[in-house]
This record gives structure tokens, sequence and C-alpha cells, in this order.
């Protein structure tokens, strides 16, 4: 299986979670990075304060490459990797350029400055990534860099399932990406935060147990060989409760659906998922409704 993740890199800490993400990623699906450093083109820059001359986006370009170098320094010699720079007034939109000139599987960014260590916080980018790429976003929490399993494959995916449209995209996604890193496969069940207001305990516990199991079916079916699933209700009074209290494996990513306000072919960060996000102590990579190939091409 081959293909590209697009890493949108700064030199930066949270660069340096992204690249490491990214690595981790490539490891296990076999795929190679595209290591992109977006910049603003000169002429978006104010002539008072820095004339939009050649020489000047020909040094900022050199400082880029120079960077460039030095992170595709740090990656295993056994992930293929190259740097590009590119130009663009928006760096979410360069990304996304990118993703869709190299016909990426995955676009990867690190958390915002000022994150807890471990877990996440959207920065301006990573919002609009994850609001509009209609390619699958991963976010990589704060510190994954030090991560001492940082170049090891992804042990186990998580997909975060409900009832909604879209649940078979990303239970696709998740199939596809568990086989290729050949890890196990968990589904937790968000049934209890995915049925209609007023739904007694009773009703809610049913269609909970019915529907981890229908799902669990389902996905048994397509496994290929030597990759296992297993389902996990999810408890709590609240979704941060639900994921505060399930038990996460080093190095283990969840995947999450976009949500149903997302125009076609395009990511929409739903509300469960950004209540998830809070608590997560591990990567996270949301799925548009439309496109199931987190795992494949």
């Amino acid at each position: 299986m081959t293909g590209s993740i697009v890493v949108g890199y700064t030199a930066t800490d949270a660069g340096a979670d992204a690249l490491a993400l990214g690595i981790r990623l490539a490891r296990s699906i076999d795929a190679h990075l595209d290591l992109v450093i977006v910049l603003p083109p000169a002429g978006t820059r104010s002539a008072s304060v820095v004339p939009p001359e050649r020489a000047f986006e020909d040094h900022v370009r050199g400082q880029a490459e120079e960077w460039l170098r030095a992170a595709i320094a740090e990656v295993p010699s056994d992930v293929r990797s190259l740097g590009h720079v590119r130009f663009n007034e928006s760096f979410a939109e360069g990304i996304i350029a990118a993703g869709e000139e190299f016909d990426a599987r995955l676009l990867v960014v690190g958390a915002a400055n000022g994150s807890t260590l471990g877990r996440h916080r959207l920065g301006s980018v990573a919002s609009e990534l994850v609001h509009s790429s209609p390619i699958p976003v991963a976010l990589a929490p704060a510190g994954s860099r030090r991560n001492a399993d940082a170049d090891a494959p992804i042990p186990r995916v998580t997909a975060a399932v409900g009832t909604r449209a879209g649940a078979d995209v990303l239970l696709d996604a998740a199939v596809r990406l568990a086989a290729a890193a050949r890890g196990t496969l968990r589904l937790v069940s968000l049934v209890p935060f995915d049925v209609p207001a007023g739904l007694d305990t009773g009703a809610i516990s049913l269609v909970q147990n019915a529907h981890g199991d229908d799902v669990l079916a389902q996905v048994r079916a397509a496994l290929p060989d030597g990759v296992s699933a297993e389902v996990e209700r999810a408890a709590g009074d609240s979704v941060e409760d639900a994921v505060a209290h399930l038990r996460w494996h080093p190095g283990e990513v969840v995947l999450v659906g976009s949500s149903r306000l997302a125009q076609p072919r395009r990511l929409f960060l739903g509300s469960t998922a950004a209540k998830m996000l809070h608590e997560l102590p591990v990567p996270m990579i949301v799925v548009p409704r439309t496109r199931a190939e987190a795992g494949d091409n």
C-alpha cells in the first residue's frame, strides 16, 4: 500500500509533533511523507514594512528549505520523505492544495502553542482544516515528539461510532487503517450521546447494545485475516466524561466522522468530536463523510 501523508510543517514544537505523528502513520500504512511549509506571497506583505522584492522571497524560501532539510534529517531512513515550500495567503489553504497535488491520504498538523502536554488545542490552521478540508486530517497532541514510542507502528485504531449518516464511511476508513497498520480495531459506541433527547436510560442501553452488536458483526465481516475487532460501550454523563474513562493504549489513534453539517466532500468538526478532543490523550483523525481513504488510495 502506497501513498502520501502531507505534514503541515513549521520549525516549532507543533511542527515537530506533526512530523512525529506523520512518521508513525507513514510507517504504519507504508506511505511516504511530504513535508510542506507554506509561506505568504511577497505581494501580500505591506510595502511600508517589507518591500515585496524577489530577493526577499528567495531569502525566505532559502530559510524554509533549510528548516525542511533539518526536519528530513530527523526522519528515519526507512521512511521516504520530501520537503516542499509553497506560497499561499492561507497556511491551511496551502496545505490542502499540497494534499490535493500529492493525492494525499492524510494531512497532519500539530496542536496550538500553549497546549497542555499530551492534549489537543486547535489553533487557527487546524481549526480551518477540520472545517474545510476534503482530505482526512490527523491532529497530533502536544508533546507527540517526546513520545518514547514515537517510531513504533500504530497498535490500535479506535473508531467513535454513532447512528447518524456517515457512520459507514467512518467504519470503512477505520477498517482500512487497522488492516494497513496490522493493529487491532476498537469500536466505541457513542449511542448514549447520539439519541433523541428524553429517551429513558433503559431504552438507551437497549439501543446501544443492539447498535454495538450490529456494527461489530458488520466490521468483522469486512476485516482481513489477522485483524481483530471489539466493541466498547462508552459510559458517562457526558461525552467528555465517557472519553476520560476510556483506556487508551500508547500510540493508538482515534477516528471520528465529520458532522452532518459538512458541505459535500468537506470536513466539519461536529460538537461531539470537539468535546472528545478536549479529553483525548491520543491523535485524532477526522474523516470526511464522503471519503473512506484514510487507510487506502
